[in-house]
């Protein structure tokens, strides 16, 4: 998308020249799969080739719109978030006396949000894109990462990641009406609600929110993924087989994927991984 970066090791990814500008934004290209990541396509459809009925399924993924902007904006690893919140929400001193610098000064404002919402824009567009583009590869569902969200407050979620969001769900299913979309945001215990008004299929449920909660806010209609803590597969095979079957009991014995938080942490005994799968495959009811 024209936006120069590196991964560094020890210190993640650098972007060389966060956009701060419109005219920053203006030179991000909208993403075209087929040109830039022809491999991801390649690996779909030698993954579905492999799958044989109903015994898996091929799952793709992209990052929300939100997030893949804090990445860029932010530039490199970020604990505050500073720079995208200071694109968004700063405003000029007031210093007008008349009426003609009242409305530059509004302008002013407005043009501070249109840059990061232009930018939003390009990251939407070119998620929906890539989203029909794996489903056509061969992903059987996807899912939609705003790790970054909850890191803004209800309001702002509201304005900055949800109408996005909205948008790249509608625009799928447009044409890919049957695609199972589901949505994952870390930390997301007190956005839980306005994550599933989106339109998803399925609300991700990270470690922070009890199953059986999660599934008394969000309600019967909609399926819900998780959302056993990583950690517990350091546990014994005892304590792993409880923590499995406390989750399922909690959601209901329907509408659920059961599976881990964010992913399995490094070091985990293999042997551990093996009984999770084998304890959830076993699960009949």
């Amino acid at each position: 998308m024209n936006i120069p970066f590196d991964i560094v090791k020890g210190k993640g990814h650098i972007i060389f020249s966060p956009p701060q500008s419109a005219a920053d934004v203006d030179q991000v290209k909208e993403f075209i799969p087929e040109e830039s990541v022809p491999y991801v396509g390649e690996a779909l459809k030698r993954l579905r080739n492999e799958v044989v009925g109903n015994e898996g399924v091929v799952l793709g993924f992209v990052g929300a719109p939100f997030t893949l902007s804090s990445y860029v904006i932010e530039g490199v690893s970020s604990k505050n978030f500073t720079h995208i919140k200071i694109l968004g929400f700063s405003q000029p001193k007031v210093r007008f006396l008349t009426f003609k610098h009242l409305v530059q000064t509004f302008s002013d404002v407005c043009f501070f949000l249109q840059v990061l919402h232009a930018l939003l824009q390009k990251f939407t567009t070119s998620m929906i894109t890539y989203i029909r583009y794996q489903a056509d590869s061969g992903a059987q569902a996807v899912q939609i990462f705003d790790s970054w969200a909850t890191e803004l407050s209800p309001v702002d979620f509201e304005e900055l990641s949800l109408p996005y969001l909205k948008q790249i769900v509608e625009a799928v299913k447009q044409t890919h009406p049957n695609l199972p979309l589901i949505l994952y945001a870390s930390g997301s215990g007190g956005l839980l609600k306005r994550l599933a008004r989106n339109g998803v299929d399925v609300v991700s449920l990270d470690l922070t929110v009890d199953m059986a909660e999660g599934r008394d806010r969000l309600g019967r209609d909609i399926a819900v993924q998780g959302n056993v803590d990583p950690g517990v597969l350091f546990g014994s095979k005892e304590f792993i087989t409880r923590r499995i079957q406390d989750t399922v009991e909690k959601s209901g014995r329907e509408k659920h994927i059961l599976n881990l938080r964010h992913g399995i942490k490094v070091g985990t005994p293999e042997e551990n991984v093996a009984h999770f799968f084998e304890v959830a495959q076993g699960i009949r009811y």
